[in-house]
């Protein structure tokens, strides 16, 4: 979460600073921001599928059923296939239209193409996640993370050709197209998680229903904590907005002039 955090507001950083940049090539403000940004975000989002890995082997191990609702794995099998895509069909018990590499959940999950993975046909219906949630929610974070990946290794590339940050047209464009990818991806991981373990609030122990509260009056600081998240985020939208029109202006070496107005 933390490796994602950083990849998701470098990303969110530096596209802004490209959509700047885009409309003021001398800026140097801009270009030196936008670097700081792809280095952090994007190193952060190129380190990310590590830790996936990682965090794949614990839920396969701790959580069999949030793994099978995750990669839409109905049956029981070994060299179980990992699927990129596709719509879960319960009702079928099949996820349709995805593409499969042979094997591919079985190495990811316990590290041999041969290994057994539980599917949601091994556990009663009253005890799966909704697998059409889980499963589209983990397919759009590692979408996301797979497109700010190769932003990452586009940039580091042409930056270590070129010793400079690339700032062609057609790159400033995906970077600005790609900033929001990191915060969508951390609430589709949300998503993945909490739906995930459904129905339990600890696995196994409690049921989400048994822990619901009859306490009358929450929704007074449900809207009260809400207004002041609402707030805090406008007067950060703000601030931060400021910062970005009053750029400095920064000499280039020629003696030429940028800056924000």
């Amino acid at each position: 979460m933390t490796i994602a955090a950083y990849a998701a507001a470098g990303f969110a950083v530096a596209g802004v600073h490209a959509f700047l940049l885009r409309r003021d090539r001398s800026n140097l403000f801009h270009r030196r921001a936008l670097a700081i940004a792809l280095a952090v975000g994007g190193v952060a989002a190129i380190i990310q599928p590590a830790t996936g890995h990682y965090a794949a082997e614990v839920v396969a191990r701790t959580q069999p059923v949030k793994l099978a609702a995750m990669e839409g794995q109905f049956r029981t099998e070994r060299r179980a296939p990992l699927r990129i895509g596709g719509f879960p069909d319960p009702a079928a018990g099949e996820t349709r239209y995805a593409l499969e590499i042979p094997a591919g959940l079985s190495i990811l999950a316990y590290g041999r193409p041969d290994a057994e993975v539980l599917g949601l046909n091994d556990f009663a219906p009253e005890d799966r996640p909704n697998v059409r949630v889980v499963h589209v929610a983990f397919q759009v974070m590692v979408g996301c993370g797979m497109a700010m990946m190769a932003v990452a290794l586009w940039a580091g590339w042409s930056a270590w050709r070129r010793r400079a940050v690339p700032d062609g047209d057609g790159f400033l464009r995906v970077v600005v197209a790609a900033s929001p990818l990191g915060m969508l991806a951390v609430e589709a991981g949300w998503v993945v998680t909490e739906v995930g373990r459904q129905p339990w609030v600890i696995q196994g122990v409690m049921r989400t229903a048994d822990s619901v509260t009859d306490v009358r009056g929450l929704w007074v600081s449900l809207l009260t904590y809400s207004a002041l998240y609402i707030m805090l985020g406008g007067i950060v939208v703000m601030l931060m907005l400021q910062l970005f029109r009053a750029s400095p202006e920064v000499r280039e070496a020629g003696g030429k002039v940028g800056g924000g107005k």
